[in-house]
């Protein structure tokens, strides 16, 4: 009796340590990548200086992570795949929306100023459902005794990559008129810039003054610029508010010049309601032309691929017609975690600028965001498990799953404000302290997760 306790004893010891190990050397090992690139690009060392970190931004973005995401997801998905893994995207708008709620109770608790109140929701609902899954999964599952089998990385892979559509659109839709600069802040801004305008007239050249932060995650975001992105577009639009010529928004009043000879009574009858115009130019200023980005039409190329049995058996497989060109894009492929994981060290380099956030809000927001929203993402994952939502017996998947509760916010939402020229610097600030942070929420929820809700098979 005594033999079998001490045995059990020491098989749960065992276990403990191996749910150690599995949980926090993948954290170590992409933040040895990190380190690699804060040392590289720190301004006392400068091996790498900002603009070739720039430059490989954009070669991730272009070429690795889209070669990365075709490769895996085109291998792994099929018509049948896609109908069981309808979760992986609909969890992203369930995690957004319950990271909205918990967005909403920190601007209550910690009372941010007025002008940053949805930046506040913004910044805590909206997670890094890309770049830092995609490395957490690769480095994960590059151990051959990793606990979710053989076929872990490129499964894994292509669930990462498998919602990276709806956090595009999301982020492009939702995210972009959140952004928008309140109508007193605007105005105070609107006011220093004409000053500044007056003053001095910059040159104009390559602009390498501009933060890394801005072209981490999507190169050429904040050259997207249309008239009116950097104004409150929305609340001119609702408010009506008179004094304000905009050759855009049209005069809701006055009736259309066309037929002058037409009744009022047929201009109520003919005239699109006010809401629904209103609404319409939203729409028609929302730059949704911006999703379909390279990481995107890899995706959408990966599936169309997958769905097709016989273009998936000349392009994917040890006989396939086009075998060269896939082991060659499977080369690149693999370029695109330790870029990604350089460009954040390059990233952190540049260090948090000032922000008029206020403490209190900054940690209000990097607890909701990386310490209380992954315990509720284990709570919905169970919830799932126990309505049959999830793939039966599939460990990986719910892993990912909960990946999308424990990451830092997304670091496109830097790239939005800079484009809307609002908050610039308070997303700069957060963004640096959020990863930072993560590496250890990231440790400690792996830690959890593995210890007590992974079945091992």
């Amino acid at each position: 009796m005594i033999e079998f306790l001490f045995s059990s004893l020491y098989e749960n010891m065992i276990s403990g340590e191996d749910d150690v190990k599995n949980a926090v050397l993948p954290i170590l090992k992409l933040l040895s990548i990190t380190l690699f690139g804060l040392i590289l690009s720190h301004p006392k060392v400068q091996l790498i200086p900002k603009a070739t970190f720039k430059t490989l931004s954009k070669l991730l973005f272009v070429l690795f992570l889209p070669c990365l995401i075709f490769i895996h997801l085109g291998q792994s998905v099929t018509l049948d795949n896609i109908i069981h893994w309808w979760f992986i995207p609909v969890n992203v708008v369930v995690s957004t929306a319950i990271g909205c709620i918990l967005g909403v109770l920190v601007t209550l608790i910690c009372r941010p100023p007025p002008q940053f109140f949805r930046f506040t929701i913004i910044m805590t609902a909206f997670g890094n459902t890309g770049n830092i899954p995609l490395a957490v999964v690769s480095s994960v599952c590059h151990n051959t005794d990793n606990p979710f089998g053989i076929d872990c990385y490129s499964a894994g892979v292509a669930y990462a990559s498998f919602s990276q559509w709806v956090s595009v659109i999301l982020v492009c839709t939702l995210v972009y008129h959140m952004m928008e600069p309140p109508m007193e802040y605007y105005e105070i801004v609107e006011e220093e810039y004409q000053i500044s305008e007056i003053e001095e007239v910059p040159i104009v050249t390559e602009d390498l003054s501009r933060p890394l932060l801005v072209e981490a995650e999507w190169p050429g975001m904040e050259d997207k610029e249309t008239e009116h992105c950097k104004t409150p577009f929305i609340a001119r639009l609702f408010n009506n508010i008179s004094g304000i010529s905009n050759p855009t928004i049209p005069d809701f009043e006055s009736p259309p010049e066309e037929g002058g000879s037409a009744s009022p009574k047929s201009l109520r009858c003919l005239a699109e309601p006010r809401m629904v115009r209103k609404i319409r130019i939203v729409a028609e200023h929302t730059p949704i032309c911006h999703i379909l980005q390279p990481p995107i039409f890899g995706s959408l190329v990966a599936i169309a691929v997958g769905i097709i049995p016989g273009l998936k058996s000349i392009v994917f497989g040890s006989d396939a017609a086009l075998e060269v060109i896939t082991d060659s894009l499977d080369i690149m492929a693999e370029a695109a975690v330790p870029s990604a994981m350089l460009i954040i060290g390059g990233m952190l380099t540049e260090g948090p600028e000032e922000s008029r956030l206020g403490l209190r809000t900054t940690i209000g927001i990097i607890v909701a965001r990386l310490f209380v929203l992954p315990v509720i993402g284990i709570g919905v994952i169970c919830l799932a498990d126990k309505w049959n939502f999830l793939v039966t017996g599939d460990e990986l998947y719910r892993f990912v799953i909960f990946l999308q509760y424990t990451t830092p916010s997304a670091i496109l939402i830097g790239a939005i404000a800079s484009l809307r020229g609002y908050a610039v610097s308070e997303a700069s600030a957060l963004l640096f302290w959020q990863h930072v942070f993560a590496m250890f929420s990231l440790a400690l929820y792996l830690i959890i997760y593995f210890k007590f809700f992974l079945v091992y098979g």
